[in-house]
């Protein structure tokens, strides 16, 4: 029972054992994990169990073993057939598998190197074969260095010949060179003879290329023996290749002048032939004088460019190209010379009588001829010549040589100014300007024309001056003012509409002269109804002075223009206030002075446009001290010939030497003063007819007043008998002074409406009228004052000053006022031709003036 109860247990035991061996390493959950070293164990343990069963391969250990591994890896030997394996070993405990796993291992001990002895072996075998290897490899090392020791001294001695043979070469080269080069010097020498056979061949053409190229090889080996004359026989043979050079040219300008000779003789040829009365037109003409040439051009143009191109070789050929020039153009003298002056004589036949047509066509006909030659030059041609503008100045002297007679003896300005015009503007500033290079020749040519003109120009207009402004004679007629204005104005009313009535911006000073060469065609007024702006009713000398001066202000320069204006300026104001002078004296002073004032406005406005400075400096000889000294001379004749400072000579020398002096003449501040002169006398006599009882009286007191003596202060706080003298005087009694007072109101109110007639038939302008009234309206209001003044302080009584009625600042005022109402109401009327009636007029007067109080009062 024992036995059986322990074999029972012992049963137990070891299905518990085999039981945990299960769980041990379970996948799902294992009792205890084998270690890495335990699973190498049991791999181990495997793989001698598969040598057992007689599974092993002929592979390395490795690789067994890594297959091995990745066998179990693939397939996982159970455990429980492994245990039952282990049972059927007659293993029954732990004891007996620990006494198996320790027989195992060393088993695995014994056998676990063989793989790595027989790796061992492989690797022996290898070394031997490396070792075999390697001193096949120091055999081949050997023979290798033996190789390039050869090659070393066979590349040495390869080395040694092209060094050689590169030296020869390099000798034979610069030999090769050497001798090239002096066959390249020696050709400069050799080629004499062959260049002067060719140049002596009859055959030989100057157009043609091979005389080009003799040409070439005789200037380079001019230039090069030139260049190197420390050669053996450079000179002499320089002397050679000169000799040929110059059969060259002579060759060149026997063909250059047989060539323009026969187009010479083919121009000149049809004018021989034909009449001589029948005249070819233009285009004829042109043909006949260019065509031949123009054909001929191409053959020279060759030519004259391969000399052209040659002028920096030698001297040689500028003067062969001069002497091109110069028989060209002197077989052009000979064609066009008698051409021009026959056809200026055409002209001067066709244009009889009138100059300016005549300089016009003229002039414009030496522009076509120097155009037509400058181009024809260049057709021939490229480099400019001096010779050509000699020879175009010479068609062009003709020209000088015909019209200069004709310019000096003309004597209108107005021809004299046209024909300045014509060169200055139309030919020099309008074709020579824009033709400089073609026109050089004819610009000198007119210039010295316009030269000749405007002297001429200067002569006529100082004559002019002196005969037709200076000594003008004035006619009857030219100093019927103002009966002229008033015809004029009538007839310029009646050709108006019946409603339309004189404007009041009338003005002869807002005149303008839109060119300034047309004074007189252009005058305009601010409206067209003004006779007294017409130029035609100016004075004959104002309007001759400003078309003088309009004519010459574009025909002279500008100091001759101030020079000639100064003088002329200075005629015409003397003309003017010897007419105003006259009209003074056959009419009124106011007359007379208004016709000065109006011209000498017309000739302030009219020379404002003429944009030139009219002061002029004059220099003089003060010769005053030598009087002086002249005088210190004779009384000091023993002191002539002293010594020293005392000499009377030297001093007078010293101290009568004439000053010069210089003066600056201002025309137009000239024309001023002469115009505030005669403002001031108009004002003056416009004051004195209007108010010339109160003036004498005011004179006559304020003399009574000046003559009193001064009075100390005790006098001056009593009444004193000389406060009472003027009030005693029967002419200064306040029955005079009113009677005085009402004269000079009845004057102001009859003559201020013909003073403003006058002023404005004469200057129609309203501002103007303003301007030169407003003094004359001030000096009558001063002279009331002054009246008032003397009055208060004169003694004369509050009574006394009832009687006078002596009017204040502010009624004069109004009195004006009124009286100037009305005289521009009977302008009016008198311009418009229509009659108002009395009533009406003082009406719409009264109404006026109670307007004016009004504006006062305020």
């Amino acid at each position: 029972m024992v036995d059986v109860a322990s074999a029972q247990s012992e049963n137990d035991n070891l299905r518990k054992i085999r039981f945990r061996l299960l769980q041990w390493e379970s996948k799902e959950d294992p009792i205890a994990g084998l270690t890495p070293k335990q699973e190498e164990c049991m791999e181990k343990l495997a793989s001698k169990w598969k040598k057992i069963r007689g599974e092993i391969s002929d592979k390395t250990p490795l690789e067994s073993l890594k297959e091995e591994k990745e066998q179990q890896q693939q397939c996982t030997y159970p455990l429980s057939k492994i245990f039952k394996d282990l049972e059927s070993s007659g293993i029954k405990s732990t004891h007996d598998f620990l006494l198996w796993h320790d027989r195992v291992k060393g088993e695995i001990h014994e056998n676990a190197n063989s793989s790595y002895e027989r790796y061992l072996q492989q690797l022996e075998l290898r070394s031997e074969e490396c070792r075999v290897m390697l001193q096949q490899v120091d055999t081949a090392m050997g023979m290798l260095n033996n190789l390039n020791s050869q090659y070393d001294f066979v590349s040495h001695k390869t080395s040694s010949l092209n060094t050689a043979s590169q030296q020869l070469i390099d000798e034979q080269k610069k030999m090769q060179e050497i001798n090239e080069e002096i066959q390249r010097r020696l050709q400069f020498f050799n080629q004499v003879e062959l260049l002067y056979q060719r140049i002596q061949s009859p055959t030989l053409s100057v157009a043609s290329e091979s005389f080009r190229e003799c040409l070439s090889k005789i200037d380079d080996c001019i230039k090069y023996l030139q260049q190197n004359p420390n050669y053996k026989d450079s000179s002499a043979f320089i002397v050679k290749y000169k000799h040929i050079l110059s059969k060259a040219i002579a060759l060149i300008k026997n063909y250059v002048i047989t060539v323009i000779s026969q187009a010479t003789h083919q121009t000149l040829a049809p004018k021989n032939v034909g009449t001589q009365d029948t005249k070819p037109n233009a285009e004829a003409a042109f043909a006949l004088y260019y065509g031949k040439y123009q054909a001929s051009a191409i053959k020279i143009k060759r030519v004259s460019q391969l000399v052209e191109d040659r002028l920096s070789f030698g001297a040689e050929y500028e003067q062969l190209l001069s002497d091109i020039h110069n028989n060209y153009l002197s077989e052009r003298a000979n064609i066009m010379s008698p051409a021009v002056e026959s056809a200026i004589q055409d002209l001067k036949i066709t244009y009889k009588g009138d100059q300016c047509s005549l300089m016009r066509s003229a002039c414009g006909f030496l522009v076509h001829v120097c155009q037509d030659e400058h181009r024809l030059f260049f057709q021939y041609f490229s480099v400019p010549s001096d010779q050509l503008i000699s020879y175009l100045e010479g068609l062009c002297t003709i020209l000088y040589d015909t019209m200069r007679p004709m310019i000096i003896h003309v004597n209108h300005l107005e021809t004299l100014a046209e024909i300045c015009s014509i060169l200055r503007i139309e030919m020099i500033e309008e074709q020579v300007q824009q033709n400089r290079e073609q026109l050089e020749a004819f610009d000198r040519t007119a210039n010295q024309m316009l030269q000749d003109v405007q002297e001429r120009l200067v002569f006529r207009a100082h004559l002019y001056l002196q005969s037709d402004i200076l000594h003008y004679n004035p006619s009857a007629g030219d100093l019927a003012y103002p009966e002229k204005l008033e015809m004029m104005e009538s007839i310029a009313l009646s050709l108006q509409e019946p409603t339309l009535r004189r404007s009041d911006s009338r003005s002869s000073l807002i005149s303008t002269v839109s060119n300034t060469e047309s004074v007189d065609t252009n005058y305009r007024t601010r409206n067209l109804n003004s006779p007294a702006d017409l130029h035609g009713m100016w004075y004959p000398t104002v309007r001759r002075t400003l078309v003088c001066l309009s004519r010459l202000y574009r025909c002279v320069d500008r100091p001759i223009f101030q020079g000639l204006s100064q003088e002329a300026l200075r005629l015409c104001i003397q003309s003017v206030s010897k007419a105003a002078s006259k009209i003074s004296s056959s009419k009124t002073s106011i007359d007379g002075e208004l016709f000065e004032i109006k011209h000498l406005l017309i000739l302030r406005e009219q020379i404002a446009p003429f944009r030139v400075d009219f002061t002029v400096k004059e220099t003089s000889l003060d010769f005053s001290k030598v009087k002086t000294a002249a005088f210190g001379l004779l009384q000091k004749r023993k002191q002539l010939f002293s010594m020293g400072s005392n000499n009377a000579i030297l001093e007078f020398l010293l101290e009568g030497t004439p000053q010069i002096k210089e003066h600056l003449l201002d025309s137009r501040k000239e024309v001023d003063q002469q115009l505030k002169s005669a403002c001031e006398r108009f004002i003056k006599d416009a004051v004195q007819m209007l108010i010339g009882p109160l003036l004498i009286f005011l004179e006559k007191a304020q003399t009574l007043v000046s003559q009193a003596p001064t009075m100390s202060n005790k006098e001056q706080t009593t009444p004193s008998k000389f406060n009472y003298t003027l009030r005693q005087s029967s002419w200064a009694s306040p029955q005079h002074i009113s009677s005085i007072i009402q004269e000079t109101q009845r004057l102001i109110k009859v003559k201020l409406c013909n003073l403003q007639r006058s002023m404005q038939l004469y200057l129609s302008n309203r501002d103007t009228e303003f301007i030169i009234f407003r003094p004359i309206r001030n000096n009558i209001i001063s002279s009331f004052v002054k009246l008032e003044q003397i009055l208060a302080t004169n003694g004369y009584s509050q009574d006394d000053m009832i009687i006078t009625s002596c009017p204040s600042a502010e009624q004069v005022s109004i009195l004006l006022s009124s009286a100037s109402i009305l005289a521009a109401e009977a302008i009016v009327n008198f311009s418009g031709g229509r009659k108002i009636s009395t009533s009406s007029n003082e009406g719409h007067s009264q109404r006026k003036i109670s307007l004016e109080k009004k504006k006062i009062k305020q």
